[in-house]
């Protein structure tokens, strides 16, 4: 995964990571489990809690339709890694209870 200052996030991924804050999960661990800054992920989170939009400039709409995949893939992985934890957790706590 490309990491640093030329990094390029999609409109979809951004919006999807913003939404997991709202959620109520803390920005560093949003942030961790998308392998990205803990500070561009704050930085969107202001931005749409301050009614602005997420990105500067034209948009940044997918070139390709294999761009489009890529970013509909990546946000639902992340999705899907908030569903993992979510449910990682709810087993540990259903365990200690039974016993």
């Amino acid at each position: 995964m490309k990491s640093g200052p030329d990094r390029k996030y999609t409109a979809a991924f951004r919006q999807a990571a913003v939404q997991q804050v709202e959620a109520g999960r803390s920005v560093r661990s949003v942030a961790r489990s998308l392998e990205m800054s803990p500070k561009t992920l704050a930085n969107w989170v202001y931005r749409v809690r301050q009614g602005l939009a997420l990105s500067k400039g034209n948009g940044n709409a997918p070139a390709t339709e294999l761009e489009a995949e890529v970013s509909r893939v990546r946000a639902e992985n992340a999705r899907l890694k908030v569903e993992k934890e979510i449910l990682k957790k709810a087993a540990a706590y259903f365990a200690k209870e039974s016993m």
